[in-house]
């Protein structure tokens, strides 16, 4: 029974990590929506972590660079790894290149999110009038 309780709570904080996790895809979503769900997590968790495999590992890379740059984030860790994933196709196991990308919030993070936002407010308002 003690093993089964520390199963489960060890799950729970494994749960609880995952919350500010985005799995980028490099097929399914345009780059400045990984961009934008970045900052939300952010603003909420304080802290992002970007997560891809293979091909997306480079539009893990460019949402990365996007943040840094316009002054949102700072890069606090990066991972890389290989993990193996069985191909259906093949009928043999694959290997992929796995990145994970854990972005903090910079110290003027919540000044730039208010002028963005008063910005699109601005926009919106000429677009009405």
């Amino acid at each position: 029974m003690e093993q089964i309780t520390e199963g489960v709570n060890t799950m729970t904080i494994v749960e609880s990590q995952k919350k500010n996790r985005i799995q980028v895809s490099n097929t399914k979503k345009p780059l400045f929506f990984y961009v934008n769900l970045a900052k939300r997590y952010m603003q909420e968790h304080n802290d992002v972590e970007l997560s891809a495999l293979g091909m997306a590992i480079s539009t893990v890379v460019s949402v990365a660079e996007i943040l840094k740059n316009n002054g949102f984030a700072v890069e606090k860790k990066i991972m890389t790894s290989t993990v193996e994933i069985k191909d259906d196709s093949r009928g043999r196991p694959v290997q992929k290149a796995k990145i994970e990308v854990v972005l903090g919030k910079t110290a003027n993070f919540d000044e730039l999110m208010a002028a963005a936002e008063e910005a699109r407010e601005n926009r919106n308002a000429e677009e009405q009038g």
